[in-house]
């Protein structure tokens, strides 16, 4: 398999995951790259990650988790961050959920929309987590509902200029992008989640190793040093 590179020639971005660290977790230094470019990319959270922590109340968890994730946010230069305050774990597909995403496309009016894999599993065993299927497949769907003038009228104008959705880290990425030299930001941005990091231990908890295995997975795939990947829908 090989990686086509990801079209650059847009302005605006909008990415909307379900949890803190989501984009951290492979996208960041793609952002990091987009944003020195000029690019305004605004983040949306769709909970706050208050069930991610075992061992610490989620009444302190969620606001540890907002913190963290506003710091990684400003590490590759993303000062609009949105938390929709949806029930951490408990996320849901339908009507309610397509609403709701379906308001902040129409708000921001971005050209290119931004999330984390879809799909059921990461291409292995490794099922995928509920809210990450719920909230990415619940995305497709609010981008053609922000589209439809006579769907969720109380949520804003219609907004047809989504280009595409880009889901980082999907068993089945179609596109990447050069992230050589920006692939130090992105770590950064994910040690922002010093609290999180230090609780679930495993490979996950040591950003540049996890994350340069991936990147240079990636990378070969795209003919660079460091990539990330991506799966382009739209």
């Amino acid at each position: 398999m090989s990686l086509e590179t990801m079209p650059e020639d847009w302005s605006t971005a909008l990415a909307v995951v379900a949890h803190p660290d989501d984009m951290e977790y492979g996208a960041a230094a793609a952002v990091a790259r987009w944003t020195t470019q000029g690019k305004h990319i605004v983040y949306v959270l769709v909970t706050d990650g208050e069930a991610g922590i075992s061992g610490m109340d989620p009444s302190q968890v969620g606001p540890l988790r907002r913190d963290e994730q506003i710091a990684a946010c400003q590490t590759v230069g993303v000062t609009d961050v949105e938390f929709m305050g949806l029930p951490d774990g408990l996320v849901v597909e339908g009507l309610e959920l397509r609403a709701a995403l379906c308001e902040p496309i129409r708000r921001h009016k971005p050209d290119v929309v931004l999330s984390i894999n879809h799909r059921d599993s990461w291409g292995g065993p490794s099922w995928n987590h509920p809210d990450h299927r719920a909230v990415g497949r619940g995305l497709l769907d609010a981008v053609r509902d922000a589209a439809n003038p006579w769907v969720f009228d109380d949520a804003g104008a219609p907004w047809d200029g989504v280009r595409f959705v880009a889901f980082s880290g999907s068993p089945q990425a179609t596109h990447g992008v050069d992230v050589t030299d920006s692939f130090d930001t992105g770590v950064a941005s994910l040690a922002c989640h010093a609290v999180y990091l230090a609780n679930i231990g495993g490979d996950m908890a040591s950003p540049d190793a996890f994350l340069r295995g991936g990147a240079t997975a990636a990378g070969e795939e795209l003919g660079v040093e460091l990539a990330a990947s991506f799966e382009i829908v739209g």
